[in-house]
């Protein structure tokens, strides 16, 4: 089957884009977004496919990142909150999170 290109504008990604250990990341919520799912869709596609995700790909915050982010206001409290840590992808990460959740679309920034 053909794959379809779906365009993000680069800007929409950017402003998503923090840098957590070193490393350019966008948090699960975020990506979920943008991608068009619900986070927990997300979440689950890469708990069933962890072995195509390896630590350089995606990692789970600690409470002390998470806090850190908090308090600098990146991460509202919401509705709710979060009853995990957010995840953080790379962007080898994300390109693979858009291939599981639609292995039909092909996605470019830009």
């Amino acid at each position: 089957m053909t794959k379809s290109l779906v365009k993000v504008p680069v800007e929409r990604v950017e402003k998503r884009i923090l840098l957590i250990r070193g490393e350019k990341v966008i948090l699960d919520a975020d990506l979920a977004v943008l991608y068009g799912v619900e986070n927990r869709a997300l979440v689950q596609a890469v708990k069933r496919n962890s072995k195509r995700f390896p630590k350089d790909f995606v990692f789970q915050l600690t409470r002390d990142e998470f806090d850190s982010l908090r308090s600098q206001t990146v991460i509202s409290k919401g509705r709710g909150g979060r009853r995990f840590l957010p995840y953080a992808f790379t962007e080898h990460g994300a390109i693979m999170a858009a291939n599981l959740l639609n292995p039909h679309v092909s996605t470019h920034y830009g």
